[in-house]
C-alpha cells in the first residue's frame, strides 16, 4: 500500500493547524472513503481539509475569514495533486453547509450547536468535533447527547521527546477532546441499552 505523503503547510493562518497526531485520530474517527462527501467547518490552514482530500471523493471546506480561506487555498496548492474534488466556501456555519454531507468535522466551537442542528436535519452519518477547553468540551458533549448523536468522547494528549542532558525527556501538548457521533449510525444505542439494563436491575422497567 502506498505511503500517505506528509502534509505540507508552508502558509500560516495565525491560528495554528491541527497537530499531526490529532489529525491522525480525527481522520480515523471520520472513517472517510472515496464515496464520501466530507465537510469541514473552519478550515483555517487547511490541514484537515488536505488530509480528507486524500481519502474522500468530495470535500467542502467552510471558513468565515477570507484571509484564512486564502491560506487554505495556498496550502491545498502546496499539496497538489489531491484525489478529491475540493470546494472552498467563504461562509460562517451553519450558512453554507451542504445538504449531502456524509462526514462533518468541527475544528472549533463557534456556533457549534447550530451546526449540530444542521447535521441532524440533513442526516450526517459521521460527526467529529475537536475541543481543547474543558468547559467547552462539557457543553459540546451535552449538545451531542441532547441531539441523540453522541457516540464517544476521547481525551487525547501527545508528548514529544527532546534531548536533555544527554538523555530524552518529553514535552506534553495540551489535551484535546475528540467528540464523535452521527445520525443513523446507531450512536447513543449503547448508552440507552446500559441505562435500560440498570433500570431493569432496579426494578424500574
Amino acid at each position: 500500500m502506498p505511503r500517505t505523503p506528509a502534509t505540507r503547510l508552508p502558509h500560516d493562518a495565525k491560528a495554528g493547524p491541527t497537530k499531526p497526531e490529532i489529525r491522525a485520530v480525527t481522520v480515523s474517527k471520520l472513517g472517510l472513503t472515496p464515496e464520501d462527501h466530507f465537510v469541514e467547518v473552519g478550515s483555517c490552514t487547511g490541514a484537515v481539509t488536505i488530509e480528507a482530500a486524500r481519502r474522500a471523493g468530495r470535500v467542502t471546506a467552510l471558513e468565515r475569514k477570507p484571509d484564512r480561506l486564502a491560506v487554505t487555498r495556498k496550502n491545498l496548492a502546496a499539496n497538489a495533486p489531491l484525489d478529491a474534488d475540493v470546494e472552498l466556501v467563504e461562509a460562517e456555519a451553519p450558512a453554507g453547509l451542504p445538504d449531502d454531507a456524509d462526514a462533518l468535522f468541527l475544528g472549533g466551537s463557534r456556533n457549534f450547536e447550530a451546526v449540530l442542528d444542521r447535521a441532524v436535519e440533513t442526516g450526517v452519518e459521521r460527526v467529529v468535533m475537536n475541543v481543547s477547553r474543558l468547559e467547552v468540551a462539557g457543553r459540546a458533549v451535552e449538545a451531542f447527547r441532547d441531539r441523540g448523536i453522541l457516540d464517544e468522547v476521547v481525551q487525547f494528549q501527545a508528548s514529544h521527546g527532546y534531548e536533555l542532558a544527554g538523555a530524552t525527556s518529553f514535552d506534553s501538548d495540551n489535551p484535546v477532546y475528540v467528540i464523535t457521533g452521527g445520525v443513523g449510525d446507531g450512536s447513543g444505542d449503547g448508552e440507552d441499552e446500559a441505562e435500560s439494563a440498570v433500570s431493569a436491575e432496579r426494578g424500574d422497567a
